[in-house]
């Protein structure tokens, strides 16, 4: 992989179009990409193994040929999609708020001047870096000035520091057709920003600059004779690309779970193969011993392509049998691989949960114990991803996340009323699992609302 202090060298050497080009091809090549590329069909329920999966036939003179006449079902799983989706919902579905929030004692509104200088999309973004960076392993965060911009590891080639492993720049690129189209190139540095493009025509990463460097921060001056004017343009005090990563591990949470997922799918898929297959009827042909493998192999072909075949019945009796296939041993497999999927993530099988009004808060606090532990650990990268980009625009605060989880609500509602005394207005609907974060501004608001009223009419 390139560092940053390759490309400083490369910038002193006036050899930077062929860096960036030769930085790139060897990013595409590289492993940590290939597992992305690959986790991307995983989470679009495109197993690559079973999709890959052909049946063969081997011929009396050891040549392999393809069964075209064997059933190929290929059922492929959504298992990476649906665990991906649940840790990133569980801690950010609720999106992100921040510790130095006040509410208005007197209209009961709560501000919170962090969220609103990160923008009103931020949560919506922040959450998407959240599934990619558990997807690829790792996304990027790009503070644009005032709201931030999703990078996806397939998308952004970093350049870390030999000394200190910080990101200090990277290029990102894309295309419509990589091979047909042309690719665009954004350089990021700490000192701003600058475009290439490849030549029209050319062949590979032949690349052209098409647009200076420009600052991050730029002070436009407006004139009814001149109109806009770029005055001047400032920085940051790092570069305002932040990396989030999915894992401690730095890795895409496919590795390690690819193997379980590939061995469902493909006893999935063959219990619809042999499904299909038995459901058909074979021969037992007597007395054939005087066939040729040629005549035998046009019997067999007749009768599964065609489903008629002529015999002499009087010399060579034909019996025709159905199969039984196993299928407690499958299920049971199948069983066994799903909940070690689950367990293996740390995720909560909700079927587990399906009949809630019936499960104890205890029972549902111990099913959400492995879930909460992994959840603490995604949360810890991301707060540090926030955090960076906070040192940027100058604000010290903390990240909090509101976990989405399943609850036995009657019970949970009991418990909080029974304290309802010792509690303030806002900690009790918090405390009350069927009301959002959403709805209690606004329910504080009526209440202060409708208290003031009724001070008023007693007066």
């Amino acid at each position: 992989m390139k560092t940053y202090q390759d490309f400083e060298r490369a910038k002193a050497e006036f050899r930077v179009t062929d860096f960036i080009a030769q930085a790139i091809n060897e990013y595409r090549e590289s492993d940590i990409f290939k597992i992305a590329t690959t986790a991307d069909q995983y989470e679009a329920q495109r197993n690559t193994t079973i999709m890959s999966y052909v049946k063969y036939l081997y011929g009396m003179d050891g040549k392999r040929v393809v069964d075209f006449t064997s059933a190929n079902n290929r059922i492929a799983s959504n298992f990476f999609h649906r665990l991906t989706t649940q840790r990133v919902a569980y801690s950010l579905g609720n999106g992100v708020s921040f510790a130095n929030a006040q509410r208005d004692e007197r209209t009961g509104e709560l501000t919170d001047p962090t969220k609103e200088a990160l923008g009103s999309k931020f949560d919506t973004v922040f959450s998407k870096a959240g599934k990619y960076a558990l997807i690829h392993g790792c996304s990027y965060v790009f503070w644009n000035l005032d709201h931030a911009v999703l990078f996806k590891m397939t998308e952004f080639c970093p350049l870390y520091d030999e000394d200190d492993g910080t990101l200090r720049a990277g290029f990102r690129f894309w295309s419509l057709d990589w091979n047909k189209k042309p690719v665009t190139v954004v350089v990021y540095e700490e000192d701003g920003y600058e475009k290439y493009r490849t030549r029209e025509g050319s062949v590979g990463l032949d690349l052209v600059k098409y647009a200076e460097k420009t600052a991050y921060k730029l002070k436009v001056a407006h004139s009814e004779a001149d109109g806009d004017e770029v005055i001047d343009g400032t920085n940051y005090s790092a570069l305002p690309i932040k990396p989030f990563w999915g894992s401690e591990h730095k890795q895409s949470d496919l590795v390690g779970m690819r193997a379980a997922i590939d061995a469902y799918d493909l006893i999935k898929s063959g219990f619809a193969n042999d499904l299909q297959e038995c459901s058909e009827i074979y021969w037992i042909v007597s007395n054939a011993m005087g066939m040729s493998p040629a005549d035998l192999a046009e019997f067999r072909d007749r009768l599964k392509l065609q489903h008629i075949a002529v015999v002499d019945t009087t010399n060579t009796p034909v019996t025709p049998y159905t199969q039984e296939i196993p299928v407690q041993a499958r299920e049971t497999l199948l069983t066994m691989l799903k909940d070690q999927i689950y367990n293996d993530y740390g995720a909560l099988d909700v079927s587990s949960l399906s009949n809630g009004d019936s499960k104890t808060a205890t029972e549902i606090e111990a099913a959400y114990q492995p879930m909460d532990e992994e959840a603490d650990a995604f949360e810890y990268q991301a707060i540090e991803c926030i955090q960076s980009i906070l040192a940027l625009i100058g604000i010290d605060d903390v990240p909090l996340f509101n976990r989405n989880r399943v609850s036995n609500q009657k019970e949970r509602t009991e418990m909080v009323m029974l304290a309802a005394n010792e509690l303030d207005d806002e900690t009790l609907l918090k405390k009350l699992p069927f009301i959002t974060p959403d709805e209690i501004p606004t329910i504080l608001a009526r209440r202060g609302a409708a208290e003031l009223e009724t001070v008023t009419t007693e007066e």
